[in-house]
């Protein structure tokens, strides 16, 4: 099977040595490198940037603000037509040349922030850092779109896998990483250092081939506005339309926004709870940071392997049952008190569940992607899965408050389950409807 063929549903009969194997071949460990350098900005911007502002005595108010850098992750589907669409400075195609030119000024960014001095170019480092949320918000447009494009479709599970695993080994290395070097040789070298390891996503799309999609129909223009109509077409309308073509997709929407909501709503309250039976900042510190991190690098390989072995829609269903399965570990946690065996427990089954679900998820959205805009419509249905951490899970401590910790975490459990539900019904009807009119012949005859 070639590259963009991966919207038809990954095969399930594949053998577990196979599904193990998937992790070492080579455009499978290209991911793992882009999802390093995707999550190595993320912290650079928040939690690592706020170290570096408390240290120096900055306002707790702009501390907190700071978090409103990471707007640009949530709004990212707004440019994505442009990046799906528009021509890349360099001429090395479409997906490798928005990577590299991306990059490059995400690596200057990174730089530039870290040259900066706090106490006196406040400013101009809260500017910086939009910068850099930005590009790396973009960059994440150019990675998801690459992995999409090029994986097959036997391929895109374990590339979902890596992603994550590569996303949090990024995240480690620009949170505890970054504040390692800064204690020992400053922030400047902290920052250049991550910038360096931005580089490791560039090698990537320097020496990797560009993904292979179907050809676009060709159009005659016959005025001006006809070409920036088609133009507008063929960015903004096309890529909602191609989606609304397929069958039940307001339902499919719908799934995709409860699927996580249980897990999100879990995790926003979790540290609250941890912090009021009485576990000391370091003992979350340490179960977070060692069990954590481990037993998600663990939980989306393994899902990785679920997915390719039984399939998206069996996986998505497997894995989102013991996604509510891990949040009954918050109900014994609570009811538990603070123990330290509890607590690593609670962490590394929540963790190893979620990160089960969020790979058959991601592998799930990529095959919803066509081709022709992979970039957008992945940005879309990526934000709108997350849109249940931000808005819903928003309300969890107001909720706890009234029906206490141990109902609370058991309507965690459940709440998931009416999208496992949907994810059952849409199954078949899905794939009963799912060949239909590509849309770029609508694309070349549109003005």
């Amino acid at each position: 099977m070639k590259p963009g063929e991966q919207a038809v549903r990954a095969p399930a009969g594949t053998n577990w040595r196979r599904s193990w194997s998937a992790y070492t071949e080579p455009r499978v460990l290209q991911t793992l490198a882009l999802g390093f350098a995707s999550g190595l900005p993320l912290l650079l911007t928040y939690s690592t940037l706020q170290a570096w502002l408390a240290t120096v005595g900055v306002r707790r108010a702009t501390l907190g603000a700071i978090a409103l850098v990471g707007t640009a992750y949530s709004f990212k589907f707004v440019w994505a037509p442009l990046i799906d669409r528009v021509p890349p400075p360099l001429p090395l195609g479409r997906r490798r040349g928005w990577g590299i030119t991306i990059q490059v000024l995400l690596i200057g960014a990174l730089l530039a922030l870290g040259s900066c001095d706090p106490k006196h170019n406040l400013p101009r480092m809260a500017i910086l850092a939009v910068v850099v949320a930005f590009l790396s918000a973009s960059q994440d447009i150019v990675i998801d779109a690459w992995r999409v494009e090029s994986l097959t479709s036997d391929q895109q599970a374990p590339g979902a896998a890596m992603v994550q695993s590569g996303y949090r080994i990024g995240m480690l290395a620009a949170g505890a990483g970054a504040l390692f070097i800064a204690s020992s040789a400053g922030w400047f070298a902290a920052y250049a250092t991550m910038a360096c390891l931005v580089g490791v996503g560039l090698l990537v799309f320097l020496f990797a081939p560009e993904p292979k999609v179907p050809a676009e129909a060709s159009y005659q223009a016959r005025s001006i506005w006809s070409v920036i109509g088609h133009a507008f077409f063929t960015a903004v309308i096309a890529p909602f339309r191609d989606f609304m073509r397929r069958p039940l997709w307001p339902v499919i929407l719908l799934a995709i926004f409860g699927y996580k909501l249980g897990e999100a709503m879990a995790g926003v309250m979790s540290t609250p709870l941890y912090i009021s039976l009485g576990f000391s900042l370091p003992e979350i510190a340490t179960a977070s940071k060692i069990f954590g991190f481990f037993s998600i690098v663990i939980g989306a390989l393994i899902g990785g392997v679920v997915t390719t072995r039984y399939g998206i829609r069996r996986s998505l269903i497997l894995c989102g049952i013991l996604q509510s399965i891990g949040n009954l570990f918050f109900v014994l946690q609570a009811s538990g008190g603070h123990r330290i065996g509890y607590l690593a427990l609670c962490v590394t089954a929540e963790n190893i569940t979620g990160a089960m679900a969020g790979t058959a998820l991601i592998t799930y959205l990529s095959s919803l992607c066509s081709p022709a805009f992979t970039a957008t419509q992945f940005a879309l249905l990526s934000a709108l899965a997350s849109l249940g951490r931000t808005v819903v899970a928003s309300s969890g401590g107001i909720l706890s408050e009234r029906i206490g910790w141990v109902r609370f975490f058991l309507l965690t459990s459940v709440v998931a389950l009416p999208a496992i539900l949907l994810i059952v019904w849409i199954g078949p009807r899905d794939e009963a409807g799912r060949r239909r009119l590509p849309i770029e012949r609508e694309v070349g005859t549109e003005t």
